[in-house]
Order: C-alpha cells, then sequence, then structure tokens
C-alpha cells in the first residue's frame, strides 16, 4: 500500500495505525519517519508550523483531546502564532510528552468544532482560553489576531464567557475581551493600541480611511481619532524592507498633512515614554 494512503492530519500519522494498515512496515516506519511524539510520526524534512504541531498532538491523544488556546487559533488561520512554541490540548493528562502542553476544563458541545479531521475549540471559545490563561496584553494581542482571521464577534465570545463565570480568571478574562479590535494588523500595533488607552486617551479607532478632495481614498492609517484628524502609525520592518510599500508610504505621509492629519509615527526604537510624549504635544495643538 503506497505511503500516501496513511491516515494522517497534514503530515503527521499514527505508526501503529500505518503498520497495521499494511501502508508500512515496522522496518519503513523507523527509517523513512521520524517520531514527534510517542506513535506519532512525521517525514523528517516537514517544516513543523503551529497547524502541524496542533494535528500531531491530537493524534498522539488518540483524538481524544480538543485542540485549544494557540493552537485553535493556528488552526482557525490566525497569523502571528509562535511556530515553536509547544501544541495545547484540552486534555486530561498530567504528564504529556516535550512539545505538548494540556489541561483540563469544562467544555460545552458547542465549544468545540472540527477544523478538516480534528476536533477543536470554536472561535468564541479559542478567545475565552486565550483570555484566561494570558496576561492581558498577550491576550488581547492574540484575540485581536483570531478575531481577524474569523471575523469573530465579541458579542459571540461573550456568551463563552458568562457561561464560565465561576472560572479563576473570569475577570481578567473579560477585561481583555473588553480591549479586543479586529483592526489590530500585528501584536504590536495592538501593543501600541493598549499604551495609549491605558494612558487615559479615549480608544482609537483602527483602520481609519482617509479620504481626498475629491472622495479618493488617500490612505487607511493603522488608528487615531478622526475627530482631532491625530492618526498613529506603527512601522515594522516591512514598511523599509518592502521597496513598493516604502514608496507608497512615502506618497501617503505626504498627502495627510495636507488633509490636516497629524501622523504619529511609531517603531520599534521608540520608548513609551517618548511615544506618549509625541501624542501629548499633539493633542495639545489639537484640543
Amino acid at each position: 500500500m503506497p505511503v500516501d494512503t496513511l491516515p494522517h492530519v497534514g503530515e503527521a500519522f499514527i505508526g501503529s495505525e500505518a503498520v497495521k494498515s499494511g501502508a508500512l512496515t515496522r522496518y519503513q516506519l523507523r527509517s523513512r519517519f521520524v517520531a514527534l511524539h510517542p506513535d506519532v510520526y512525521i517525514a523528517p524534512d516537514t517544516n513543523l508550523t503551529a497547524t502541524t504541531r496542533a494535528g500531531a498532538a491530537w493524534l498522539w491523544s488518540r483524538r481524544r483531546g480538543v485542540v485549544a488556546g494557540h493552537s485553535a487559533s493556528a488552526l482557525h488561520g490566525a497569523k502571528w502564532i509562535d511556530h515553536r512554541a509547544p501544541a495545547q490540548l484540552l486534555y486530561e493528562h498530567r504528564r504529556p510528552p516535550a512539545g505538548i502542553y494540556t489541561w483540563s476544563d469544562t467544555i460545552a458541545e458547542d465549544e468545540t468544532q472540527l477544523i478538516g479531521d480534528v476536533l477543536a475549540t470554536t472561535p468564541a471559545r479559542t478567545a475565552f482560553d486565550l483570555a484566561c490563561r494570558n496576561p492581558v496584553g498577550k491576550a488581547v494581542a492574540a484575540i485581536d489576531a483570531l478575531a481577524r482571521a474569523t471575523r469573530l464577534e465579541v458579542t459571540d465570545a461573550e456568551l463563552v464567557f458568562n457561561r464560565h463565570q465561576g472560572h479563576r480568571n473570569i475577570r481578567r478574562a473579560r477585561h481583555a475581551l473588553t480591549l479586543v479590535d479586529s483592526g489590530a494588523q500585528s501584536p504590536r500595533e495592538t501593543w501600541l493600541r493598549l499604551l495609549v488607552i491605558e494612558a487615559g486617551y479615549p480608544p482609537p479607532r483602527t483602520q481609519i480611511p482617509v479620504y481626498g478632495e475629491f472622495g479618493e481614498l488617500v490612505a487607511i492609517v493603522d488608528m487615531g481619532w478622526e475627530d482631532i484628524k491625530i492618526a498613529l502609525e506603527y512601522e515594522g520592518d516591512h514598511h523599509r524592507t518592502d521597496r513598493r510599500r516604502f514608496h507608497k508610504d512615502i506618497a501617503r505621509f505626504e498627502a495627510l498633512p495636507e488633509l490636516g492629519w497629524l501622523t504619529i509615527r511609531v517603531t520599534a526604537e521608540d520608548t513609551r515614554g517618548g511615544i506618549l510624549t509625541r501624542l501629548a504635544a499633539a493633542w495639545s495643538r489639537r484640543t
């Protein structure tokens, strides 16, 4: 039987099942593949992404676990997942192998779904787990990315949060949920938004379209306040290394002042105090 008939999730498969089905001999299994987890094998040149790790961990649980947390986010298509991090499972097993992190918790039937062949938490339940199991800043960044990938509505997540209102971290989780904004395009944009909110400024609107004199779209700014025309832009490395993006940025940053906008451009080199000082100066000019 050819190798491509192996039972698999992504590139991983259960070795004993492959041998029992006749797809592989024990010698072929051990010589052609490597064990990622006990009895879970993978081709040696496989790129270990977060989704690959999630599928392999689920197979290790003998399909009894539920992929959750950051691993569920990866399966839902969220960006900015650490591919080196252990896979996360809702599964009652106190000593999982290296590369898998497990925890047990109550979960309703409508809080899980199949993604391909893998059982995972729904976006709403995934948001709940991320909010409960991470510091607020990290949780908001993760849920921002999840909401952007799945179009998760905060109201849908609130239903799950209300169902588990006795959870020990529910107050922190609820606070994180109030800060979620799917308009964030990177964790650093989330960080910048939270910085100004924590400093006492009104929550900025994200992805603001700016139109020119004749109604043409001039720019979409990362975040800001339309009523006083202050924009905050986080400049990641891609703004500098992508030549097309670089020249496009130059054009729009020349156009924004002509339309009355004050733009504060932030990079990884800027300090929290420096950013807030510049924002305070801009705010003072406009208010």
